[in-house]
């Protein structure tokens, strides 16, 4: 009777380590989108500034 609860439990504990992998890779693609749209916005406003600057006549300071 042992073995056969374990034969059933079996899949059910594989397929809680597959919900968990792919929620996994969804934070990760979440995670690496917000960075990537994080970097655009930075070097959009770079690139706003630089223009600002150039307009003023003045040079820019990092």
């Amino acid at each position: 009777m042992r073995n056969h609860i374990l034969i059933v439990l079996l899949p059910l504990l594989c397929s809680g380590c597959a919900v968990i992998a792919v929620a996994d890779a969804a934070v990760t693609v979440a995670a690496t989108t917000v960075k990537v749209g994080a970097k655009v916005v930075e070097t959009t406003v770079d690139v706003a500034a630089s223009g600002v600057n150039a307009v003023l006549g003045r040079e820019r300071r990092d």
